[in-house]
């Protein structure tokens, strides 16, 4: 039985026009990374939606990591909500390489309503122009300066949860990391969607998951060799880069983890979850049948991107104690 074979129905046909709008090998395929996210912009701006006045934003540049240029957030709030609100500190995905607060700023809405929360969404440095340690050292700096100024920004510093997906969850990850080590914000959840945390590449899935055209294990190895450069693959890479390399996942946020089955980074994501939890972290774990990576994102039509969006928004809101199944 083929990769195609065992996906979801729902999902071939909007598969198919992505790969025939960016190749047979995704946007991971466009080798240069100013043109790959040039179309990844193209591609998200046809597919945006008229923004909701519901939700009020708010651009912010921040102290960045020491020595480093400022870093821009934009803050997220429903128009309709009174008081502190809990937060969302939103770490877009893109493989490490491309992507932006642009590009996902609809989802970040869309959530701050179905929680019923705030969130606020960080433009790190991207690689390869800026290797490691430049994205994750800014998405902590836009972390600590949430925290600190959460008075003026509404937002109650006592419930702020990490969320990203792809690079983003392996980024919030590491961040969850560092606010750990380095007595930093208090986390409430860390929700980690089909995370990059294993530059290894070592696992079956990485292996096996080649050829669907939307982040393979080829396009994983790849975006970890920009953000690493020679050190990929060594002893060298820190739990800061890859979070799979920590030895240490105690005291660590409560987290949440999902991926679909046919996803490259399914095996890392399932296995930092038990980690997690041997470590005696409390840990949501999900595997969606005959999803591929990012499928709630390209085919957001379908009842398994339904189904996690509502489950993820259901953590969050127990996360935040917001009661009601969101």
């Amino acid at each position: 039985m083929t990769l195609r074979d065992r996906m979801d129905p729902q999902l071939v046909d909007e598969l198919d026009a992505f790969i025939a709008a960016t190749g047979s090998r995704g946007l991971a395929g466009i080798a240069d990374p100013v043109e790959r996210r040039a179309i990844f912009g193209e591609l998200m701006a046809a597919g945006e939606v008229e923004h909701d006045p519901g939700v009020a934003t708010r651009d912010y540049l921040v102290p960045g990591p020491s020595g480093d240029p400022e870093v821009k957030l934009r803050v997220y709030r429903p128009v309709a909500a009174e008081g502190p609100l809990p937060a969302l500190f939103y770490i877009h995905g893109g493989g490490m390489v491309i992507g932006g607060i642009e590009t996902e700023d609809a989802i970040a809405r869309a959530l701050c309503l179905a929680v019923g929360c705030a969130a606020v969404s960080v433009e790190y440095r991207l690689a390869p122009e800026n290797p490691h340690p430049a994205p994750v050292e800014d998405c902590y700096a836009g972390l600590v300066w949430t925290a600190e100024n959460a008075g003026r920004l509404g937002i109650d510093a006592t419930r702020i949860a990490v969320y990203g997906g792809s690079a983003g969850g392996g980024l919030a990850a590491a961040t969850a990391l560092l606010a750990r080590d380095r007595g930093g914000p208090t986390l409430v959840l860390q929700m980690l969607l089909y995370p990059m945390l294993d530059d290894r590449c070592e696992t079956p899935s990485c292996e096996e998951i080649d050829d669907i055209g939307v982040f393979d294990g080829w396009a994983s190895r790849e975006g970890w060799q920009a953000l690493l450069g020679e050190r990929w693959g060594t002893d060298a890479v820190e739990p800061a880069a890859a979070p799979a390399r920590s030895t240490d996942l105690s005291g660590l946020a409560p987290a949440w983890i999902d991926v679909g089955e046919l996803d490259a980074l399914r095996d890392e994501s399932v296995a930092y979850a038990l980690r997690l939890l041997q470590a005696g972290v409390a840990t949501d774990l999900h595997v969606y049948p005959g999803a591929f990576h990012a499928w709630e994102v390209f085919v957001p039509d379908a009842d398994s991107s339904g189904r996690v969006v509502a489950d993820r928004v259901a953590a969050l809101r127990r996360a935040f104690s917001l009661g009601g199944e969101g």
